[in-house]
């Protein structure tokens, strides 16, 4: 069975628009999706990236034609400027990897905390927001949040993210497959090919 390297960060509208995509396609192949959320100021510092307060107008204006462009296509409820974003995930992925650490598949939990952000005008730096959103996806929240703020969980996220910087990893979503690496929600036509081809 094939495993997808799934690197992301949950504030992520690019993320959060594939996301739908990406599970599809990698249940048609049989493949498993391995979580790894990350310090994405961390990603671009290393890489050369900007976070979008530093990028210049016509760049902001671009993106906000894409963004148009890629809600309409996939068919994804998005508000293009959302009331809480930027906002830090730091809570939010502290949560996601302390799910996995208690064997939890996090897709949907994932996917409703981008939802909550992009869809819901909803604040997942904030914790009462976390607790509903765990709760609604039939997870303890009380016993993730508590976890989540465990020094171990805060150490693997960091620790993820500097293995993701070393991988060449530059942006959210990134997909690692073998030795195929691919960023951008815009190249799942190409995880597509890559799992069909084996």
């Amino acid at each position: 069975m094939t495993t997808i390297d799934y690197y992301f960060t949950l504030v992520s509208p690019w993320t959060y628009l594939g996301d739908a995509a990406f599970k599809e396609i990698a249940d048609r192949h049989g493949a498993t999706i391995r979580h790894i959320p990350v310090n994405l100021g961390r990603v671009f510092e290393a890489t050369g990236g900007l976070p979008l307060a530093k990028r210049s107008d016509a760049r902001k204006a671009l993106r906000m034609q894409e963004l148009r462009r890629w809600r309409d296509y996939r068919k994804v409820p998005l508000n293009l400027e959302p009331k809480h974003f930027p906002v830090s995930d730091k809570l939010a992925a502290g949560m996601v990897i302390a799910a996995q650490q208690m064997g939890t598949d996090v897709f949907d939990f994932c996917h409703a905390i981008m939802r909550a952000v992009w869809a819901e005008e909803r604040d997942i730096s904030d914790a009462d927001t976390m607790l509903e959103i765990a709760d609604a996806c039939g997870l303890d929240g009380k016993l993730l949040f508590a976890a989540g703020q465990s020094p171990s969980v805060t150490q693997k996220w960091e620790a993820d993210t500097d293995h993701a910087i070393r991988l060449g990893v530059m942006g959210a979503p990134f997909y690692i497959i073998g030795e195929e690496t691919l960023w951008g929600q815009d190249r799942l036509e190409f995880v597509d090919r890559i799992l069909a081809a084996g």
